[in-house]
């Protein structure tokens, strides 16, 4: 019987991988690896390992679900261990299930290593966190697409509480997304936006709901990046250091 191991890729920083994913892909006859997963993480495969990639990503689609299904079913017959590393973790929008359901449909044994999830760690690398006592009490993880390709209805929901809500792979919906927000009275709620968090080129753009599209486009953000809106976003030290400027130059205008 061969082995299909579900392993969590983490956020991008390639030292953000566990001990546990890192003994698997040593152990692998096969790599299927994506998009957001790290390139150097490949290094810890053996050298006689077969590698493909099979990214799938907003605007990048290598292969459909149903062929990658297909692939980890072919290689299967092939090889005793393939190794399907994910961005982030597997089961957090990472479509384990589909995957896990065709492999023991095929009589493969399946075994899940988790990973860190971006929609955690970005903001931690940023200080930015999802919780804070006093602030909020939960946090929201939304998808900003889903498979009818319309904004998740859970993000109407998120915008009438109190919680940080993460959004992840929601870049293309961001003007529709601060639309809404305004719609339930968050014109002045903080967000920040951080591409390719935790990589050395991380670019990080904060602002509020009234006007983070336009912030975002001047700053030329686009996918891979996270979206956190919520009072959390002021406890971010530049966050707030920028805010008692803004407010003390408010003060000189006004006395003007």
């Amino acid at each position: 019987m061969s082995k299909l191991i579900l392993v969590g890729a983490g956020p991008g920083d390639p030292e953000l991988i566990t001990l546990k994913a890192i003994k698997a892909l040593a152990s692998a006859d096969v790599v299927l690896y994506d998009a957001l997963a790290n390139d150097a993480l490949l290094l810890y495969a053996k050298k006689a390992a077969v590698m493909e990639f099979v990214g799938k990503r907003f605007g990048c689609h290598a292969l459909s679900q149903s062929e990658i299904n297909d692939l980890i079913i072919g290689m299967g017959r092939q090889y005793d261990t393939i190794v399907r590393l994910k961005g982030g973790d597997p089961f957090v929008f990472g479509r384990a299930q589909e995957e896990i359901e065709a492999a023991t449909a095929a009589a493969m044994e399946v075994t899940i290593v988790p990973g860190i999830s971006s929609a955690l760690a970005v903001p931690a690398s940023q200080m930015i966190p999802v919780t804070c006592r006093g602030v909020n009490e939960s946090f929201w993880v939304v998808t900003g697409t889903t498979l009818s390709g319309e904004l998740s209805k859970d993000v109407e929901l998120a915008a009438q509480s109190s919680a940080t809500v993460v959004l992840l792979m929601a870049m293309s919906k961001l003007e529709q997304i601060a639309d809404l927000f305004m719609r339930y009275g968050k014109a002045e709620t903080p967000v920040a936006i951080i591409q390719n968090g935790t990589l050395p080129n991380a670019a990080r753009v904060t602002g509020s709901i009234k006007d983070i599209a336009y912030r975002a486009q001047h700053a030329g953000l686009a996918n891979p990046a996270i979206i956190i809106i919520g009072e959390v976003v002021r406890l971010n030290r530049e966050v707030a250091e920028r805010k008692i400027i803004e407010q003390v130059e408010q003060l000189f205008i006004d006395g003007k």
